[in-house]
């Protein structure tokens, strides 16, 4: 009985030694995994911000050149919204807002748009999703060229009735097999347009951007910043 109870203990030790070590070693793993995941987001969140407005048309540090506007449930819950600013000469030349699209075929769809002062869009970028591969994640750059089909619209352009797949009158392509996904990405990028549009005089306020137009031309380097080449869907 006595040989029992000792190899009970032993095992038991064993066993409680076996769950630290294992357990010290997940919780050391998951750290070091979420910098790395940390890191990479942050790096290809940079990434999309230089492709949506490019080194060449600002001259601020757009990294780190941020705001907060005001919080929204359109486009981004009930959070205040905090945007890279653009600059050129001091002066705002564009934003770039986080915007979530709720209503993705397996859940929220993060994206970057980027907006000149003038309410057109610079550029759209998905930042991280959960779509399904082969079919809806061809709203990356990397899988097709979809996205850029938003550079240079409007809340104008198309009319409103048109921010809308083709299946459904509208004038964006659907991906084949999947129309839930573009769907919720031109629904998300319409309502961010619509967001600047209402909140347009907080934000000049906020960017301290004057009210009145400029009372000298824009240079053709401060044109081709302001208003992209729209790429047609």
């Amino acid at each position: 009985m006595a040989e029992l109870a000792t190899s009970i203990r032993r095992n038991a030790i064993g066993l409680g030694l076996f769950a630290i070590i294992t357990g010290g070693t997940i919780a050391i793993t998951q750290v070091m995994t979420a910098e790395r995941i940390q890191e990479q987001a942050a790096r290809a969140e940079a990434q999309a911000l230089f492709e949506i407005i490019p080194e060449n048309r600002h001259d601020n540090h757009l990294l780190t050149d941020t705001v907060q506007l005001p919080a929204d449930n359109g486009i981004n819950a009930n959070d205040p919204v905090t945007a890279w600013v653009a600059r050129r000469n001091g002066r705002p030349t564009g934003l770039i807002m986080p915007v979530v699209a709720p209503d993705g075929y397996s859940g929220n769809i993060h994206l970057l748009v980027g907006l000149n002062m003038r309410g057109t869009v610079l550029g759209v970028r998905v930042t991280s999703h959960r779509e399904t591969p082969g079919l809806g994640d061809r709203i990356e750059t990397k899988k097709s060229d979809w996205i850029h089909s938003f550079t240079g619209r409007s809340l104008g352009d198309p009319a409103p009735e048109r921010w809308a797949v083709r299946k459904n009158g509208g004038a964006f392509d659907q991906f084949t097999g999947a129309t839930i996904t573009p769907k919720a990405v031109v629904n998300a990028v319409q309502k961010t347009l619509i967001y600047f549009r209402e909140h347009r005089s907080d934000i000049r306020d906020i960017l301290n951007e004057p009210a009145s137009p400029r009372s000298t031309p824009l240079t053709p380097e401060e044109i081709a910043g302001q208003t992209p080449e729209r790429e047609h869907s």
